[in-house]
């Protein structure tokens, strides 16, 4: 569980480093870090997005008898909520922000929130179906 969680994150670096540099190179106006609106909103949905898919990965490592007593039924609810809430918000921002990459709008950050909500839903879906089988 661990190694898979490792390679998650090195994948998710892999995307979102390149994205900030060409960011960069795009508009050098914008700079470096957090300092559009956009960008921020972005950042925070995708590490509530991120927690989420967290959550779901260990109610579903807790439903599989890795670690822990009970079904982790409760944290995949908690993680199916949270999950459609990040796709919403990370949906929201791209129609809202229409700007294209690199012009600190933040669409990057709303897609990796996006996919992190969807990989959130998809771990506590597989928890809440192997939690009914028992």
């Amino acid at each position: 569980m661990k190694m898979k969680l490792g390679s998650f994150v090195i994948l998710c670096m892999l995307v979102l480093v390149p994205t900030i540099a060409s960011a960069e190179v795009t508009n050098p106006n914008v700079g470096y870090g957090l300092t559009t609106p956009g960008r921020l909103w972005a950042t925070v949905d995708a590490v509530v997005g991120l927690m989420s898919a967290i959550l779901a990965g260990l109610s579903l490592a807790r439903s599989a008898g890795r670690f822990g007593t009970g079904s982790g039924r409760r944290g995949a609810i908690v993680a199916v909520v949270v999950g459609l809430i990040v796709i919403a918000y990370g949906t929201l921002h791209l129609t809202l922000y229409t700007g294209n990459f690199g012009t600190g709008d933040g669409r990057a950050g709303a897609i990796v929130a996006i996919v992190m909500g969807l990989t959130s839903v998809i771990f506590a879906g597989l928890t809440l179906v192997r939690s009914r089988r028992r």
